[in-house]
């Protein structure tokens, strides 16, 4: 077998594949025999059916697949040895189903991706904003995460989060309590005024306490919808759009909640025992926690900043553009102006391909399981689960991670993350520290 190559473009290449049929006679005989030996085939006993009946039968399908699959592994093989760096899979340029015996060519097309000298290095300034971290940011999270750890108790008044229980009457047209025979009537309701969908709904509960009787509209409440109004009003979903009444609720208990405490029992829940131990710790551990949550934002920035940069020096590149429409926009109404919508796209991804060659970036298994691990971790103190025992989270993190979807996922998080991080330490970051406002306004402007 001989395989020769034909430079189409800079970054397209076809090879053409020479195959004698010494090259695979002997596999399409070896598989016509083992057919003859295991297949049962009317009109024969098994394992004497005549090599000639064999041929005429399932020859010239065998040989096709036989062919295909030598071709294919040579070209494959052809592509490892040589590395070449390629997109997608080799394109045959002619597709033959059925092949005769005898030497025959075979062509096929490849997409090579460009290679791209990239290279950051300190020469290259970029400027970089950190969001200042106020005490009105410390507040504002204390008093959310002293809500979330907190319990639900009995008030005395309501309040803007508070949770309502009571009876709920249907209404008549003259605004009084229908003791008609159908009429809905709800002994244990509960609503949530707060996620009502009308505002104006929510404030009739404003000021409300036990014993004190509300007049609103449980329709325009749920905003219409139909499985909030069953819940509500506990009746079938498929009658409940229909009800647009008053009700009448008596309010029984307003259950509101009790914000946690400071203490070594809140600071435990929320950081994991021992590492906060009075308020001036828990403050700086908060203002540590806002701090880390916006840095996201000033990296995000930096690589929409760097991604910019790099597509406005290798933007114009030369892209393998027939070989593309035919690899991946096939099916497309127009290939065209598939190719044309993500054309940036493919760019971008091949400037960061590049990169992570260039600068050796790789993900190891253990950097899989320690990022589902971090994952993980958050994912239980959201639910007020913090400081899990790490048996319990390595559990469930080998648990995902078995997910192939996942996985990838995640081995493509890591290596983007990686690969901004190190451009990170390789150039220069003009850092300046500015407000959130100013921050989303060069943000909104970038």
């Amino acid at each position: 077998m001989n395989i020769s190559k034909e430079e189409i473009s800079p970054v397209e290449l076809r090879l053409t594949v020479a195959i004698a049929e010494n090259d695979y006679k002997d596999d399409v005989t070896k598989k016509l025999k083992e057919i003859g030996r295991t297949h049962v085939i009317p009109g024969f006993r098994k394992g004497h059916v005549p090599f000639g009946e064999l041929k005429r039968r399932f020859g010239k399908q065998l040989t096709s697949d036989v062919i295909n699959d030598t071709v294919y592994r040579a070209v494959i093989d052809y592509i490892t040895e040589n590395k070449l760096n390629v997109m997608g899979h080799p394109m045959p340029v002619e597709v033959k189903e059925a092949f005769e015996e005898g030497d025959q060519e075979f062509k096929y097309d490849l997409a090579l991706i460009p290679t791209l000298d990239i290279k950051p290095s300190a020469d290259d300034h970029y400027p970089f904003y950190e969001i200042e971290v106020t005490d009105e940011m410390i507040d504002e999270q204390d008093t959310n995460m002293r809500k979330r750890f907190g319990s639900q108790k009995p008030g005395e008044e309501m309040t803007a989060d508070a949770v309502v229980k009571g009876s709920l009457m249907q209404l008549n047209e003259k605004g009084e309590v229908n003791t008609n025979e159908g009429a809905i009537q709800v002994t244990d309701g509960i609503v949530f005024p707060l996620y009502f969908k009308d505002k104006e709904e929510t404030a009739k509960f404003d000021g409300k306490k036990p014993g004190d009787k509300v007049v609103f509209n449980p329709n325009k409440a749920a905003g219409g919808d139909a499985g909030e109004l069953a819940s509500m009003l506990h009746v079938d979903k498929a009658i409940a759009g229909d009800i647009h009444n008053d009700f009448e609720m008596n309010i029984s208990e307003i259950i509101v909640n009790q914000p946690a405490e400071l203490g070594e029992e809140y600071y435990n829940n929320v950081f994991g025992p021992d590492k906060v131990h009075n308020e001036e710790e828990y403050r700086a551990a908060i203002r540590e926690l806002i701090a880390g949550e916006l840095a996201q934002n000033s990296h995000i920035l930096f690589r929409n900043t760097f991604d910019k940069a790099m597509m406005e020096k290798y933007g114009d590149m030369q892209l393998p553009a027939a070989t593309i429409k035919k690899l991946f926009f096939a099916d497309a109404e127009n290939a065209d102006e598939a190719f044309a919508s993500q054309e940036a796209a493919i760019k971008h991804e091949i400037i960061e391909n590049n990169l992570l060659k260039n600068l050796e970036i790789k993900v190891e298994p253990n950097e899989v399981l320690d990022t589902a691990k971090a994952l993980t971790a958050r994912q239980f103190a959201q639910y007020g689960l913090a400081g899990m025992d790490d048996e319990v989270i390595t559990k469930y993190a080998k648990e995902q991670i078995e997910k192939e979807e996942i996985r990838n996922q995640l081995i493509q998080q890591i290596l983007s993350s990686k690969l901004y991080t190190a451009i990170e330490g390789m150039v220069s970051l003009d850092k300046e520290t500015v407000s959130l406002d100013k921050f989303k306004e060069i943000a909104q402007n970038a």
